[in-house]
């Protein structure tokens, strides 16, 4: 199983990305997804992720009503859509997918399986 995240880049705060992960080797519409950020120094820590049936998606309190997790089962792609960007949202972002988690434990890293290799969001002035 590979995953490829893109869309990452430097932006000025308030600023929107789209941050894409590619899935190959397994069908995203059999396993849940989920988006993990880590800034220099700190834990890695769930942004957003949901489950196979897409219902109830999580979402840190730092994020909600700016980030929206999608996939594309047809792409099998699943993205991020980051709008309002903030200094603080600065991080290497990670997507992560894994079959059968269950909903309390989406938010934590240490339950996925396969991983992507990152990609930097810089919000700055």
């Amino acid at each position: 199983v590979q995953l490829q995240a893109s869309g990452g880049g430097s932006v000025q705060p308030g600023s929107s990305l789209r941050l894409s992960c590619s899935v190959s080797g397994l069908r995203l519409h059999d396993a849940a997804v989920g988006w993990f950020r880590q800034a220099p120094g700190k834990k890695r820590e769930g942004a957003s992720c949901t489950s196979e049936s897409d219902e109830n998606p999580y979402y840190a309190n730092s994020v909600t009503g700016r980030f929206t997790i999608s996939r594309d089962n047809a792409k099998n792609t699943a993205y991020l859509q980051m709008t309002n960007l903030r200094p603080e949202d600065t991080a290497v972002y990670y997507c992560a997918t894994s079959r059968s988690i269950i909903t309390s434990s989406l938010r934590d890293p240490r339950y996925w399986h396969y991983w992507g290799q990152g990609t930097q969001v810089t919000v700055s002035s």
